[in-house]
């Protein structure tokens, strides 16, 4: 296939809770990316994040159980070739570009070594630019904390900075100064209040690794020797202490209570609460209402226009560091008494 014709696929990548979704739905309403496809990959066996993405249902396509540099990397490969058949078939509208939202628990690495090696992707598709989205909130701390997070950074091309308006100026310079060191040659975008231009995120040069520090090209190096060695990278695992809890409520639910449990969990347990994002399903109310957190930060509760789709059940997921299901439920059973008896357990 001509060069010119094969589909981008750019990569959004960030650590737990920078705000990939946000930016994400901010660059679909770009009408320049009307014909773009969409994959989400989600940690955990509830998906979330793909129901908080402003596209057609057609155009949105989820990866959930695990994490793109892990076992759901071949899935990845299979989803784009599914798409390339399913475009060709007319069963999705036509498409020019993918944009894949990672879990913030992925290392882009292994991610891209699978996307410049996979024979069918490459002649399918063309890698192009890797956005990486910065917490300035919590960056600095994760950065120091997690490795995941240092590889978002250094193979970026372009970096957004989220959240400065809860942070003082110095700060923001702080983290700018930190991601400098990790990639020079990144673009850095502060977002305050803006949607930063799809063209600008995503158009110019795409990914090339020559241009990418010696570590960038030895993590992409590693990942092929891993993926040929130990069939698609079986053996990288993320730190035991995280994981992915998820509770489900099948009938409506008072607010209060569910209000009242979370603000427990935040008090008792909030510098464990890596993420937590839910759909609630309130009693009296025909919208959902979108829960979102960050360790001790909140976002205040918002609703969708509409449900996503016909599940309405509440679904509150929690991806916690050294946290048991059986503290989370404990903190929401003294908000949520009522409907803590037909929680369902995954």
């Amino acid at each position: 296939m001509n060069d010119d014709a094969r589909p981008h696929v750019s990569i959004l990548t960030g650590y737990l809770g920078s705000g990939k979704t946000t930016l994400l739905n901010r660059l679909l309403r770009d009408p320049a990316l009307a014909d773009a496809a969409v994959i989400v990959n989600e940690f955990g066996e509830v998906g979330i994040d793909h129901a908080l993405v402003d596209a057609s249902t057609d155009g949105v396509v989820l990866l959930s159980s695990g994490c793109l540099c892990c076992t759901v990397r071949s899935d990845l490969l299979a989803t784009l070739s599914e798409l390339t058949a399913r475009r060709r078939m007319g069963s999705v509208p036509p498409f020019r570009r993918v944009l894949i939202e990672t879990t913030g628990l992925a290392d882009p690495a292994p991610i891209l070594q699978a996307l410049m090696s996979d024979y069918a992707a490459v002649s399918e598709y063309r890698i192009g630019r890797v956005i990486t989205v910065v917490d300035a909130l919590h960056g600095m701390r994760t950065l120091d904390e997690r490795f995941e997070a240092v590889r978002q950074v250094a193979v970026a091309d372009r970096l957004v900075i989220s959240k400065t308006d809860l942070v003082d100026a110095g700060a923001v310079e702080r983290l700018r100064s930190r991601l400098a060191a990790l990639n020079p040659l990144a673009e850095q975008i502060v977002a305050v209040h803006g949607d930063p231009a799809s063209d600008r995120l995503l158009g110019g040069a795409a990914f090339d690794l020559a241009s990418k520090g010696a570590d960038v090209q030895h993590w992409i190096d590693e990942a092929r020797d891993d993926a040929a060695h130990a069939g698609h990278g079986e053996h990288h695992h993320h730190d035991e202490r995280i994981r992915a809890h998820c509770l489900v409520w099948q009938q409506p639910q008072d607010w209060g209570r569910i209000a009242a449990g979370l603000d427990r969990l935040v008090v008792n347990h909030g510098d464990q609460l890596l993420r937590v994002k839910g759909l609630v399903n309130v009693a009296g109310q025909d919208e959902p209402v979108v829960i979102q957190g960050v360790r001790n930060l909140f976002h205040p509760p918002s609703t969708l226009d509409h449900w996503p789709d016909d599940d309405r059940r509440t679904r509150l997921v929690f991806i916690t560091e050294g946290l048991e299901r059986a503290e989370i439920e404990r903190s929401i059973e003294r908000g949520a008494r009522e409907g803590v008896d037909a929680v369902e357990v995954f």
